[in-house]
């Protein structure tokens, strides 16, 4: 479950700007939906504090992993 783990986030860190275009997407028509409904709700985040956000999450993931993994071999 680990090596799964570590790969995952290795791969959020490689592909960060896709998934974080995709998010902010995401997160735009679900803002924009809520403003039709009156709701008044923050805007999406910039783009490049999407993306270093994304590529923290994945590199941080990375991380834990590969710390697990060595405590496990130790």
């Amino acid at each position: 479950m680990e090596y799964v783990r570590l790969i995952s986030g290795l791969s959020i860190a490689l592909f960060h700007p896709q998934l974080a275009d995709f998010l902010r997407r995401q997160d735009r028509a679900l803002a924009d939906a809520f403003r039709a409904r009156g709701v008044n709700v923050p805007g999406a985040l910039p783009e490049k504090a999407a993306h270093d956000l994304i590529f923290l999450f994945g590199i941080l993931l990375a991380l834990f992993s590969l710390v697990r993994i060595w405590l496990s071999i130790r």
